[in-house]
């Protein structure tokens, strides 16, 4: 799918290096068709000792010759970035970004050019087992939609959106999901150490009784409340706990939390800097 293909990653960061481990450890490209730059020679080194990649401190030197160009900078540092990099990529080739909140339209006339394609991974990128969900513009043709997928897919799961909006719901929800589900870890883990266990047997508990949540969940096509309720015995503990979970708000705190979420990304997509006087 990728022989012959040349990626170039803008941004040596954490979702570059997943990137860059999944494509070349997987086997997708050979090390000798990566190149990543930055300003830091320290961390490009540390990448290119890892994965035998080439390396530039010149992000156009990088994008002139790529098929790919991954955009994996920080928000604050895009508009810079685009500037350097206006002009010097080249007419077929495919700009892949996973920028939280940079919308198409803003790429495109950023870099003026065209063929765009917008993802949103989350952090479990980082070990294989991320949820990605990406949307292209109408001027990337088929073969650069399959480039798309086929590295977006090393980074765990993927789904492709035909309306962008989907990305700003997918950033409260997916992309954000892993903190919700950190929060939720290490409020049960101190309520265990306020049980009377040690902290690294509370730990143990939770990362395992999650983990085998999540599994059980994901093999069976039972509803979630269906599985919510098997084990949920009436007048039992579960039953109790959840009554008083449902009477603190937590499902309600949730949803509202995910929906402000939505909210900031659109308003971060549209350049809007958050106002504390409207909360």
């Amino acid at each position: 799918m990728l022989q012959d293909v040349r990626i170039a990653f803008i941004g040596p960061g954490a979702m570059a290096e997943a990137m860059i481990r999944g494509v070349v450890v997987g086997e997708l490209v050979s090390p000798a068709q990566v190149i990543a730059a930055g300003p830091r020679s320290a961390r490009l080194e540390e990448l290119q000792n890892k994965y035998g990649i080439h390396m530039a401190t010149d992000n156009v030197t990088a994008a002139q010759g790529a098929d790919v160009v991954v955009l994996a900078v920080k928000p604050q540092m895009m508009n810079p970035v685009m500037q350097g990099l206006k002009g010097h990529i080249r007419s077929g080739a495919l700009v892949l970004s996973v920028i939280a909140g940079a919308r198409l339209q803003t790429i495109e006339n950023g870099l003026q050019h065209h063929a765009i394609v917008r993802s949103m991974p989350n952090t479990p990128a980082m070990i294989g087992e991320g949820m990605t969900v990406w949307t292209a513009s109408p001027s990337v043709t088929m073969a650069q939609r399959a480039h798309a997928q086929a590295i977006l897919a090393a980074l765990g799961q993927e789904i492709f959106v035909e309306e962008e909006d989907y990305l700003d719901m997918a950033t409260a929800l997916s992309g954000n999901g892993p903190a919700y589900v950190f929060l939720f870890m290490e409020a049960m883990v101190d309520a265990g150490v306020h049980l009377g266990f040690p902290r690294y047997i509370a730990e143990k508990l939770v990362l395992q009784t999650v983990k085998g949540a999540v599994a059980y969940a994901a093999q069976t096509p039972q509803h979630l409340a269906r599985l919510r309720n098997q084990v949920t015995s009436p007048g039992g503990t579960s039953a109790e706990a959840l009554y008083y979970l449902e009477k603190a708000g937590f499902r309600t705190a949730l949803s509202r939390a995910i929906w402000a979420a939505y909210q900031r990304s659109s308003q971060l997509g549209r350049g809007k800097k958050r106002n504390v006087q409207d909360e």
